[in-house]
């Protein structure tokens, strides 16, 4: 399923941009964190975002949404910073739906799509994945897809996951899992994370 738009389309709501692999020590102060924990009582799932170049369908940032007791995204050597979402080496709190999308549309541009592929957990599973994303610590630069890997390898029905440093590798072994879904999210803003950091800030200020 392949979803196209732009920036405008989700500045007012709608399904949705693309982080290159950096890094840096973050630690959100608690009361901070506890604020944005946002929860979502429905069935617990992983989605494993992907973001490929739109000419060469060569991957170039890994990240795992993580719906558990809290809804978290792991970031790993990501470049998104939002108010709203803090962080704490690389796991960003209060992933709500709306902030989700933001995210994914952040990824999303004229050079650059989102491939989003989700699989249903187990309250356990999702748990164990929440706290190895939370005892992951930082990445270093390019190793988005090596601690995404590392960390789904850890739990259970994940041993089709393979160790690797290549996000499409991942994504290929992840569409294996039992029941994986399958998006893609495509924008045709011009190929400049800052306007678009700067849109979504503001959309945010503004409640939307």
């Amino acid at each position: 399923m392949s979803y196209s738009l732009n920036r405008r389309q989700v500045l007012i709501g709608l399904p949705l941009t693309l982080s290159a692999c950096t890094a840096s020590q973050v630690w959100a102060p608690d009361d901070v964190v506890a604020r944005a924990i946002y929860r979502d009582p429905g069935p617990k799932h992983l989605t494993l975002y992907t973001m490929k170049n739109v000419g060469s369908d060569n991957g170039a940032h890994s990240a795992l949404l993580i719906n558990a007791s809290q809804r978290v995204i792991f970031d790993p050597a990501g470049a998104w910073e939002q108010r709203q979402m803090p962080e704490r080496n690389d796991v960003l709190f209060g992933a709500s739906p709306q902030l989700e999308q933001y995210y994914v549309s952040f990824h999303a541009r004229v050079t650059y799509y989102v491939v989003g592929q989700t699989v249903a957990v187990t309250d356990d599973v999702a748990e164990r994945a929440l706290t190895l994303a939370l005892q992951a610590g930082p990445a270093p630069q390019a190793n988005c897809s090596r601690f995404t890997s590392r960390l789904l390898r850890q739990l259970p029905g994940f041993g089709a996951i393979r160790q690797t440093w290549f996000p499409n590798k991942l994504s290929d072994d992840f569409g294996t899992l039992p029941g994986a879904s399958y998006r893609e999210y495509r924008e045709d803003d011009a190929d400049d994370k800052n306007v678009a950091a700067r849109q979504i800030a503001a959309a945010l200020e503004a409640g939307n």
